[in-house]
């Protein structure tokens, strides 16, 4: 069951949409050209949406008229110690270690374990990780995937939404022709699929009966560095997993524009000047520090204060340095979106014979889209012979 701020969002997404295809109905009615098939065929597309709205609406309605009956439910949690626990984050390091314990244990997990973390009182936690839970292990990753400052991140379950958020009544209003015919081609919606991935924290015999906080850090950590590395993995793949193509900003798929330089410090100013003004302004350069220093080192020439100066003075754009960008990426990270599906996160344990420690697992969804392919450039260096 999703939380009441996640169907909350789903409606006002549904309602979009039904809003949006009850207008081209309207207007398909009124226009002798249009066939009855195309009328009919927005028909049942809006009849699909008000059906999934009203769906919604129900849970919408139910989950909140129940919220009071679950924090009388949280309240009977007095047998574990987590109810007489005034600060709501010690509650929930209780919670969260109680949930990690039982199940490297083949224990059940108590239902008032679940309730505390969010879970829906209905289905008694089941086989779904709980929604703290997975949340947290989607935030503050200790290895780093540096686009978690830039990309856009959500977790909501059959995203979809528009390339651009933005439309006037004139449909020549795009100045960008790149992003025009793009968008001609594709369509004007991204939707998300779910790609399934598993993380594992292994848990030693030590962590499992220490401290609650230190099994509660030791796994969390452990499941949000994974979580980042498969992000930070997928979108710089080189050579990306079937299925995995379209996550990655250098696969043949998204086909991402080159911008060609004699060097690298001329390539990646020529790519950030090649952007249309509506990505430039908030452009940024993703690249390796090495490809960085081998600029800084070309451009002083034996001249000491550069190495001081901020790479933004130097590029002219702010710099993000990761070493998975093998080429340097220019361009709008806001249009670069990952989305989680939560609420269908699944955990379990295992164990490594070879080692003897034991695994704490999460099987998560995610999606990578890269919105708009024009907002980005990819800097080669091919120097002049």
């Amino acid at each position: 069951m999703k939380t009441l701020f996640e169907l909350k969002q789903n409606l006002v997404t549904i309602g979009q949409q039904l809003q949006k295809t009850e207008g081209e109905l309207s207007q398909k009615a009124v226009d002798p050209s249009a066939s009855m098939e195309d009328i009919k065929t927005l028909q049942k597309t809006k009849e699909d949406l008000k059906a999934r709205f009203d769906v919604i609406k129900e849970q919408h309605d139910k989950l909140e008229a129940e919220q009071q009956a679950e924090l009388e439910a949280k309240a009977k949690a007095g047998s574990l110690g987590i109810s007489n626990e005034n600060d709501p984050k010690q509650k929930a390091v209780k919670a969260k270690a109680e949930l990690f314990s039982a199940t490297m244990a083949n224990k059940p997990v108590p239902v008032e374990v679940f309730q505390v973390l969010g879970d829906d009182s209905s289905t008694k936690g089941g086989k779904f990780l709980p929604k703290t839970v997975a949340s947290d292990i989607i935030s503050e990753p200790l290895v780093k995937n540096q686009l978690r400052e830039l990309s856009t991140f959500t977790s909501i379950t059959n995203l979809e939404i528009p390339k651009i958020n933005f439309t006037l009544d004139d449909d020549d209003f795009i100045a960008d022709k790149e992003t025009a015919k793009e968008l001609k081609a594709t369509g004007d919606l991204v939707t998300f699929g779910r790609n399934k991935f598993k993380v594992y924290a292994g848990i030693s015999e030590t962590v499992l009966q220490g401290t609650h906080a230190n099994l509660v850090s030791h796994v969390e950590g452990a499941l949000q560095s994974g979580v980042a590395a498969k992000e930070r993995k997928v979108a710089f793949a080189t050579s990306p997993k079937t299925g995995e193509e379209h996550m990655s900003f250098y696969s043949t798929q998204n086909n991402i524009k080159k911008v060609e330089g004699d060097d690298l410090y001329q390539a990646i100013r020529k790519a950030i000047a090649d952007l249309h003004e509506d990505y430039r302004e908030n452009a940024v350069v993703v690249m390796r520090y090495q490809d960085y220093s081998d600029i800084i080192e070309k451009l002083a020439n034996g001249n000491a204060t550069l190495y001081s100066v901020q790479p933004e003075q130097i590029l002219g754009k702010r710099v993000v340095f990761s070493d998975a960008a093998i080429d340097p990426i220019v361009g709008n990270f806001a249009y670069s979106h990952f989305n989680y599906d939560i609420g269908t996160t699944l955990y379990e344990r295992d164990k490594d014979v070879k080692t003897g420690i034991e695994q704490f697992v999460v099987t998560a969804w995610f999606d990578h889209q890269i919105k708009l392919k024009s907002a980005f450039r990819i800097v080669k260096v091919t120097p002049t012979p």
